[in-house]
């Protein structure tokens, strides 16, 4: 298998390309810089990417890029397209392709571990769930993913039982495993309203930082007029450990914990890259080719239930 990653030398990028390494899958490093690249490609020319995958099987988007033009490009040649985005409106357009060759969507950490783990959840406890998705506030984090999260200041996004909810606000209380509790923020991940329609139940996903100050400063900048324009530079204090927990109404839990958001996101997204050799085309989310089993052991990526 060949595969090539858009972005292969950034923060998520890199990683992928390791954990490709070590499934002794041939990984090419895509971008525009012509000393890190292996394969130079540059995203914001139209119709760049489609030479660029004439040998490979599979692309891996890990640069940030959301223009469903890219998976068009792939797909039409029969590549397989896996895409890392957590943005609710890219995956939506992504949704509605028709794609020739295999397009994975809910890859990654938030959303793809936790589909996983909501999908597990919700084969013994059929009823609502809470997401919650914990991440260090110490990590030094891509361009794309800090541009997310500050972009998401005061927008607000249709919530499962209908009505719009504010990016950060309406928190809930959370018992997370290690940490005791701590109060996280409604926040657009994509994977609750791909689950709320799949499953059939509501759920609901909650966003912090391992630093309460850091969470606090979003829960409060979201109500501040021009909140999405912050400065992008602060950097809080914490750690670059994560968690994220999948809780049904009773208390009942499945939950996973690491250290570096962008390790464990590689991790799945390398998983993912090769479960697309046996998949038919069409659009794909994680949890409908691949469950909690399928995680790699001995790669930082670890598991853990409770019952309520």
């Amino acid at each position: 298998m060949r595969v090539l990653v858009l972005g292969g030398y950034g923060a998520v990028g890199a990683r992928v390309m390791t954990e490709l390494a070590a499934r002794e899958v041939t990984a090419i490093a895509a971008g525009r810089d012509r000393l890190r690249a292996d394969r130079v490609v540059d995203l914001t020319v139209p119709g760049s990417l489609g030479p660029a995958v004439s040998d490979v099987d599979v692309v891996v988007n890990a640069a940030g890029s959301e223009d469903p033009a890219l998976a068009k490009a792939a797909t039409d040649r029969g590549v397989a397209f896996v895409e890392l985005t957590a943005s609710t409106g890219y995956v939506a357009r992504l949704e509605r392709m028709t794609p020739a060759a295999p397009l994975l969507l809910s890859v990654g950490l938030a959303p793809g571990l936790t589909n996983l783990l909501a999908a597990d959840l919700h084969t013994t406890e059929p009823g609502p769930i809470d997401l919650a998705v914990l991440l260090g506030a110490g990590e030094r984090h891509g361009a794309a993913a800090t541009e997310w999260t500050y972009g998401l200041l005061g927008r607000r996004f249709v919530d499962p039982a209908g009505g719009l909810v504010r990016n950060y606000s309406r928190p809930a209380g959370f018992e997370l495993p290690g940490l005791g509790k701590r109060r996280l923020y409604r926040t657009d991940f994509a994977d609750q309203h791909v689950l709320t329609r799949q499953l059939g139940v509501p759920v609901r996903t909650y966003f912090g930082l391992d630093s309460r100050l850091a969470t606090a400063a979003l829960a409060g900048l979201t109500w501040l007029p021009y909140a999405e324009r912050a400065p992008r530079g602060v950097h809080f204090p914490g750690t670059d450990r994560w968690l994220i927990v999948a809780r049904a109404r009773n208390g009942t839990t499945r939950w996973a914990h690491g250290r570096n958001q962008s390790h464990a996101t590689a991790v799945i997204g390398a998983m993912t890259a090769v479960a697309t050799e046996t998949l038919p085309a069409g659009v794909h989310h994680l949890h409908q080719l691949a469950t909690l089993s399928d995680v790699p052991a001995g790669r930082g990526v670890k598991l853990g239930d409770s019952l309520g």
